[in-house]
């Protein structure tokens, strides 16, 4: 076989510790040795990125790599340990404490050759565990790359956080998963070729769903699967009812990038616009056991708040908002929940799309009007030349009125008088059409003539 070559088309090292292939899981047998078998985070790896240009010029500092289950954490650092001029040291924070460190370091100090420590799930760490690392870090015994799947900036101490740098893995897409399950059933050395014959589309498309973005649990079913396979003369072919099994559920017909994503993504919506939190939830449900990501769904939830709520219960987009940072700190299955609260929030929360069609008319007289000048007494006047020139002349300082309320004009001449936005009767907006309404009255009582400030006390 061929050498394996590095960025500068320099033969690698063979691959340490691998032991027997046929031991190993085919998670592992079929994990990248080189940047060009990885695949996914190409914002990291991809030509000109910050990780590849940093292993080109071997120029490796602190990291601390974050992202979802399955991503690449351990590949990225087993990777660099290849593509650097240095000596590699991997541990677990779950099965190492204080005293292993210490040990570690002690080797590291008499390394004539830079060290870099991997820390696999290095949130497991407390602080006295992370503080033992700085010291080595700072004179340089240690390059530190820590993988987490929790928030860093919650699960690592600040003074590791300011002296690494933090590299967001993302959740890989469908194309991605595919790419890692084709590879594997085809490759003949590390992965399956030499007794899968085939793997179905189908089957392939159910993989990528069930597995979410995690190629880990991708690979680990995609076995499982061969294994429950039906062998014809030229090997074994794995289909969706293979995956079912290996999976232990049904594979729901649901396509993340077809009309049926468009469709329930739609049902969800309409459900909390029509205030039905029943089928809402079961909507949600269908999408998330379908593999659909958390995240895109929330993000809809958050637009439903600002689109189909807004004023008449302003609470809901700090709701919406909040169940999105509970997701990402929490991750799955238990940042669901947070979701599901917020769906059902939205669903029984009084509706007004006031605010939308309020800003969609203001956006449409933005575009079709010109641009309308400001009027003279509400532009703001910094300098002398700008007052002599009538810059603010006339403003009212509305605090100087009673009630709060000059009834001042502040929008161009072309469009005074005009409303875009109307309260609707329901929740919050029923105070502020009250509000509006008594503002509006007062205006009618000051209209034409000047309102006596009030003396300042």
């Amino acid at each position: 076989m061929a050498d394996t070559l590095d960025l500068f088309g320099e033969p690698l090292p063979s691959p340490k510790g691998k032991g027997s292939l046929k031991k190993q899981p085919l998670a592992e047998r079929i994990r990248p040795e080189t940047l060009e078998e990885f695949v996914g985070q190409e914002h990291l790896v991809g030509e000109g990125e910050f990780l590849r240009l940093a292993l080109q010029r071997d120029e490796i500092s602190s990291i601390i790599l974050w992202g979802p289950p399955g991503t690449g954490k351990t590949t990225l650092a087993r990777l660099i340990s290849r593509y650097t001029n240095a000596e590699f040291i991997s541990f677990s924070a779950v099965m190492s404490g204080v005293k292993d460190i210490r040990e570690v370091m002690a080797v590291a100090k008499l390394s004539p050759k830079r060290t870099i420590l991997f820390v696999d799930e290095i949130h497991r760490f407390n602080k006295a565990q992370q503080d033992a690392f700085l010291p080595y870090i700072e004179d340089g015994s240690i390059v530190l790359i820590g993988a987490t799947t929790e928030n860093p900036s919650f699960e690592v101490i600040s003074p590791l956080l300011s002296r690494s740098r933090v590299l967001v893995l993302n959740s890989l897409t469908d194309e991605h998963i595919r790419a890692i399950i084709t590879r594997a059933a085809q490759d003949r050395e590390r992965g399956l070729g030499n007794e899968v014959a085939r793997i179905d589309d189908d089957a392939v498309a159910a993989l990528a769903t069930f597995a979410g973005g995690d190629a880990r649990r991708a690979l680990n079913t995609l076995e499982q699967a061969a294994a429950l396979a039906g062998k014809t003369e030229d090997g074994r072919v794995i289909t969706v009812a293979d995956v079912e099994k290996a999976s232990q559920r049904r594979m729901l017909r649901y396509d993340r990038a077809g009309e049926e994503h468009y469709n329930i993504i739609s049902a969800i919506h309409k459900s909390m616009r029509g205030s039905d939190p029943d089928a809402a939830l079961y909507w949600f449900a269908r999408m998330i056991e379908g593999g659909e990501d958390p995240l895109y769904i929330a993000r809809r939830v958050v637009r439903f708040a600002a689109e189909d709520i807004g004023m008449a219960d302003p609470r809901a987009l700090e709701v919406t908002v909040a169940a999105t940072d509970t997701y990402r700190f929490l991750g799955s299955p238990e940042g669901e929940l947070a979701i599901a609260q917020a769906i059902v929030y939205c669903a029984t929360a009084p509706k007004s799309n006031s605010v939308y069609m309020a800003y969609k008319e203001a956006r449409r007289d933005a575009r079709t009007k010109g641009e309308l000048p400001v009027p003279m007494h509400i532009r703001n006047a910094p300098t002398g030349l700008m007052k002599d020139l009538g810059y603010g002349k006339g403003y009212r300082y509305d605090h100087d009125y009673e009630g709060g309320y000059s009834g001042q004009e502040h929008l161009p001449d072309a469009l005074a008088g005009k409303t875009y936005y109307r309260p609707g009767p329901f929740g919050y907006e029923k105070t502020v059409a009250e509000r509006l309404e008594w503002w509006a009255e007062r205006k009618r009582q000051i209209r034409g003539q000047e309102s006596e400030p009030r003396e300042n006390t």
